[in-house]
């Protein structure tokens, strides 16, 4: 037996598509035989499974559950859940394994698979390596058995292990997404006063899109804070591995300005310690690390790639601008935007000001959001290749992490290929609004050498 997958389902760091179109059953179980094959040639024999609140979970976890016992592994199935549940479960569990349903942050019709195999993330070539088994129909034969475990209090009790952050007024935003039960269960345990919205979980998402570092979707949350009073607010997306925030006062505080702050009793404790932080991060992040006595390091977009990078360098905690926040001090090194959280309200506590005015004395810097063009396929790491080259020869200050970082005397900016997507993404930070134009020259400058041009910003 052979399956074909739709080619645009299998990506970089997880498996996603349209369900009906280019995601159903079939995929889910060849999925779960190809997973299942990988785990007992590493050795394995269990794997835990969840899902999140997706209508169309419960039936592709069914066919996966099918596909992983076939193939000879036990299940456990932890149920309904973030996916962050889901990797503390691979972490703590008898597993070898792990699979999260998840559509994540993707619209109500996305569905899709994040993987981990033996605590490291299953990602790139493994998630081909998928793809050719099922072509081949290269899967071991078995009958694997299934067993349920119920380890949502055991998680939310972790989550709170350890806890000295004081108490605040705190208002939650769960977006209807997978994270609202164990939002409920956790605010219980939590000191201070606590007010949560949309905790019901709805697949249909009918209050608005659950992505927490798109503005427009916290605008319950900044109601409900300035309604209240509230010190401050957080908000998840779909699948519970991403956190957004928001001060006293209703101002965002991004994915690198949250990790200047959660750096900061980190960097008390393990004076020295490298901090990681993506290439779309301010030069604020970067320089406050510095000060703060720690080692900043520039790495790769990507949830694997910097929890890769976590392992190889020891850093004990990294972020993305895309809100994934990987705590390994006194935690697993996953990402996970609930225990982020517990520790927002505990660095607050420690810093011993308001998060309003932490918020506050961050220097002021101009700059945009994440831009992004569609460029051909084929094209889309050339045009990068190009621009380093011509970058290189005008012997300008670059950095070649992941695309091109350009440092000048007005701030820098950022051009790299999308790893998901047929798309360049752009993004430019300066000191005031004319030396951002400056920028934003340059990079037009670079996509016109290579024939492009920086169209209408699409949502995304």
């Amino acid at each position: 037996m052979t399956h074909r997958f739709d080619p645009t389902s299998l990506r970089e760091y997880d498996i996603r598509g349209i369900v009906g179109q280019t995601l159903g059953t079939a995929d889910a179980t060849a999925i779960g035989r190809g997973f299942a094959t990988a785990v007992r040639r590493a050795g394995g024999t269990r794997v835990a499974v969840g899902r999140d609140g997706r209508t169309s979970s419960p039936e592709l976890e069914t066919a996966l559950i099918a596909g992983l016992t076939a193939s000879g592994v036990d299940v456990v199935r932890v149920g309904m859940g973030p996916t962050p549940m889901l990797y503390y479960a691979e972490a703590t569990l008898e597993v070898d394994g792990g699979v999260q349903i998840t559509g994540s942050h993707n619209p109500a019709e996305y569905n899709g698979f994040k993987m981990v195999l033996q605590h490291r993330p299953f990602f790139g070539d493994d998630i081909q390596l998928l793809g050719r088994m099922a072509e081949a129909g290269d899967w071991d034969e078995g009958a694997g058995s299934v067993t349920d475990a119920d380890i949502v209090d055991d998680y939310v009790g972790r989550l709170f292990a350890g806890y000295a952050g004081g108490a605040y007024r705190v208002g939650w935003d769960a977006g209807n997404g997978a994270a609202g039960p164990v939002i409920e269960k956790l605010v219980k345990l939590l000191p201070g006063e606590h007010h949560t919205i949309f905790t019901d979980v709805d697949g249909h998402f009918p209050n608005h899109h659950p992505d927490p570092t798109e503005e427009k979707n916290l605008a319950d949350l900044k109601r409900l804070v300035a309604e209240k009073s509230l010190d401050f607010g957080v908000a998840f997306d779909g699948d519970g591995d991403r956190i957004g925030a928001i001060d006293g006062q209703g101002r965002v505080i991004w994915g690198d300005q949250l990790l200047s702050i959660l750096a900061e009793p980190v960097l008390r404790e393990l004076p020295g310690a490298t901090i990681i932080a993506d290439v779309k991060a301010s030069q604020m992040l970067f320089d406050r690390i510095a000060e703060l006595g720690g080692e900043p390091v520039m790495w790769k977009t990507g949830h694997s790639l910097i929890k890769t990078k976590m392992k190889e360098t020891g850093a004990p905690l990294a972020g993305e601008m895309s809100g994934h926040i990987f705590f390994a001090h006194d935690y697993y090194g996953f990402d996970d935007a609930q225990y982020a959280a517990v520790r927002l309200i505990r660095a607050v506590h420690m810093i011993g000001k308001s998060l309003t005015e932490i918020r506050g004395n961050m220097p002021a810097f101009v700059n945009t959001p994440e831009m992004r063009f569609q460029v051909d396929e084929s094209r889309k790491f050339a045009v990068i290749d190009e621009v380093l080259a011509r970058l290189e020869a005008e012997g300008a200050d670059v950095n070649r992490t992941d695309g091109a970082r350009v440092t000048t005397p007005d701030g820098w900016w950022l051009l790299r290929a999308s790893n998901t997507q047929d798309v360049l993404v752009a993004r430019a930070e300066a000191k005031s609004a004319e030396a951002l134009d400056r920028l934003l020259a340059q990079i037009d400058a670079q996509l016109a050498a290579s024939g492009l041009k920086r169209g209408p910003q699409a949502a995304h």
